[in-house]
């Protein structure tokens, strides 16, 4: 496969993810009607939801798979001398576990939010945030580091990608944490908890799935 080949398959799966989002964010599943008459209005099917969160997951892993495959096509000296490996950051290893604390946070908020424990459902849904706050945060860190170490070269290809997969992983999870404020905003109103357990059931699957890519690309790079 050519690099022509690989850049024209990356640049079509952003336009297919970037499609996709424009169409969830859309919401189709919702029943046609006149936006004026609320009667028209209906509660949104839950299986729907899942299927639309399922999609856009498979959407990312595309995204992902393809910049796994470019990171490991780059490295092979066939396609250049200028690949130096980098030194990992001793921080990344505590934003894994923030992450893995994060996610465990929201697995716990999934759990007490079918039993009405509304303080426990606010502490989970508090430290599942913070503890991804703090990653993110952590890998800013990360690149700093790295920006004013002596391996710092532009020209490097393995730096540039530990940059954008590390940075598209970041802008996910940011992603992520815009949903869980509004869903964290109305479980501090007071929510009846029928109205919000679908979205922190739908938050949770998110979360792990990111801390899935996250295992995924940290392994990557230890290992090359």
């Amino acid at each position: 496969m050519s690099m022509w080949t690989l850049v024209i398959a990356l640049v079509c799966a952003l336009i297919v993810w970037a499609v996709l989002v424009r169409y969830l964010m859309a919401q189709p599943w919702l029943p046609a009607g006149d936006p004026g008459n609320l009667a028209d209005i209906t509660a949104v099917d839950e299986p729907a939801k899942k299927v639309g969160l399922y999609f856009f997951l498979c959407a990312i892993s595309s995204l992902f798979a393809l910049f796994i495959t470019a990171y490991v096509m780059r490295m092979d000296p066939n396609h250049g001398a200028d690949w130096f490996s980098i030194p990992k950051p001793g921080i990344l290893w505590i934003n894994t576990l923030l992450l893995v604390y994060s996610s465990i946070s929201m697995q716990h908020a999934k759990t007490v939010s079918t039993l009405n424990g509304q303080k426990n459902l606010k502490r989970a849904l508090m430290t599942g945030g913070v503890f991804a706050i703090l990653f993110i945060a952590g890998q800013l860190w990360a690149w700093e580091v790295l920006h004013g170490s002596v391996y710092f070269h532009l020209s490097n290809p393995a730096l540039g990608f530990f940059y954008l997969m590390t940075g598209i992983h970041a802008v996910h999870l940011i992603g992520g944490l815009y949903v869980w404020a509004r869903v964290t905003a109305k479980v501090f109103n007071n929510a009846q908890p029928e109205t919000v357990n679908l979205s922190i059931e739908l938050c949770t699957t998110y979360w792990h799935y990111l801390l899935l890519v996250w295992l995924v690309l940290f392994g990557l790079l230890l290992l090359t």
